[in-house]
């Protein structure tokens, strides 16, 4: 099992990133959740299997077409996010 925080930065508001990355993650077998972020951004907690949540990186590297995504930090989860999740949900946001 894998977990990672993410904010991805760039055109990622408006243009489908949040509910394309759900999409992906739930072919992908990956739990956890993903929100908009005042200052722009998009922000994510990817949890599952090492290869899984692997792939899905890869895939928020680039986004949806039209996005555009300048970077992607990763991290450990914070710790008020560190627990199982059960399926991928978009949250309110942040």
């Amino acid at each position: 099992m894998r977990t990672r925080q993410i904010r991805v930065n760039g055109r990622v508001q408006g243009v489908g990133f949040r509910y394309a990355l759900r999409d992906e993650a739930r072919g992908l077998g990956v739990t956890g959740w993903v929100r908009n972020c005042a200052d722009g951004s998009v922000e994510a907690l990817l949890q599952g299997e090492a290869h899984a949540v692997e792939a899905l990186l890869r895939w928020a590297r680039r986004g949806p077409r039209a996005a555009r995504v300048e970077t992607l930090a990763e991290a450990e989860p914070q710790p008020q996010f560190d627990r199982l999740y059960s399926a991928f949900e978009i949250w309110p946001s942040g």
